[in-house]
């Protein structure tokens, strides 16, 4: 047996409690790690919340959590990992507790501490998806909503690396941040449209909504064109003819290497904004929910 943290309704934070459980085993494929940091998602929220049930149906009793890193410590039947190493990946069956399963584990560099590990998998995949989904190009501009995010945030640094130009709305005390990965950041809120006007005077070839504002419908009008703007975040994307784009963490292909080696290498950058012991998973929740973080949130369990 060990502790995870779980959840038999759907709720508020506080249906988050700490429990014993079976300590999962791995079954073809799969590794079993000791966890050394979980990462919460604002996916976890969602999920937790009942909002995504039509998409995520719950099997209560739930364990959350998305993304893991640890130290391999059983292995499944043709599994790419050996018991001592060190991964990361998506977790199968939840990540908030002393073990977590993954498949496709990869390599944890030295260079990447545990809590950027286990940071990098949802919302690096998710924005390297995206931006895929987009095919926005070189020389294009790409307007981020919610660029100071943790979505985001990886978002304007693959874009910019790759050329392209990137706008990005953000709140007045994360202008300076955003601007130093490589958009040009501008304040969100009334006139927000404006003001990305008068900083892409050559207009907007596409949109990538990471926050969920209410910002579709102009949006579209800045590109023109509906099929050129994804949310992930804003549930009311059919009603503006925009995709909504989901996906679960390990669908990214190849994604998950190339974000590690980046990192690794100091060109990618995940910001940490604060540490949890695994017992409060629920405090961790609640900060983000009250939008009090400026970075991810990570348990040590």
């Amino acid at each position: 047996m060990s502790t995870a943290i779980t959840y038999s309704r759907y709720g508020g934070p506080d249906v988050l409690t700490l429990t014993e459980v079976a300590t999962p085993e791995p079954g073809p494929g799969q590794v079993r790690i000791k966890v050394r940091a979980a990462s919460v998602n604002p996916l976890d929220l969602k999920i937790r919340s009942g909002l995504m049930a039509d998409m995520v149906p719950a099997r209560f009793p739930v364990t959350p959590g998305l993304d893991a890193a640890g130290v391999v410590d059983a292995v499944g039947q043709g599994a790419d990992a050996a018991v001592g190493d060190e991964v990361l990946g998506a977790a199968v069956g939840g990540s908030y507790g002393e073990y977590a399963l993954l498949e496709r584990p990869v390599a944890k560099p030295g260079a990447l501490s545990w809590e950027v590990a286990a940071s990098l998998v949802t919302v690096g995949e998710t924005a390297f998806r995206v931006l895929g989904q987009l095919g926005v190009r070189a020389g294009q501009t790409l307007l981020i909503h919610g660029a100071a995010g943790s979505v985001g945030g990886i978002a304007v640094q693959l874009a910019a690396a790759r050329g392209i130009t990137v706008i990005g709305t953000v709140g007045e005390h994360d202008i300076e941040r955003v601007t130093a990965l490589g958009a040009a950041a501008v304040r969100y809120g009334d006139g927000w449209a404006e003001r990305v006007k008068a900083a892409a005077p050559g207009g907007v070839d596409f949109v990538f909504d990471a926050s969920g504002a209410g910002v579709l419908a102009d949006s579209v009008a800045l590109t023109g064109d509906s099929a050129h703007v994804i949310t992930i975040a804003d549930m009311s994307a059919a009603q503006h003819g925009v995709r909504f784009s989901a996906g679960s963490a390990g669908q990214g292909g190849d994604s998950l290497p190339e974000l590690v080696r980046l990192a690794a290498a100091g060109k990618l950058t995940v910001p940490i904004w604060r540490t949890y012991p695994l017992a409060e998973a629920a405090q961790a929740h609640a900060d983000l929910e009250a939008h009090r973080n400026q970075g991810k949130a990570v348990l040590l369990p």
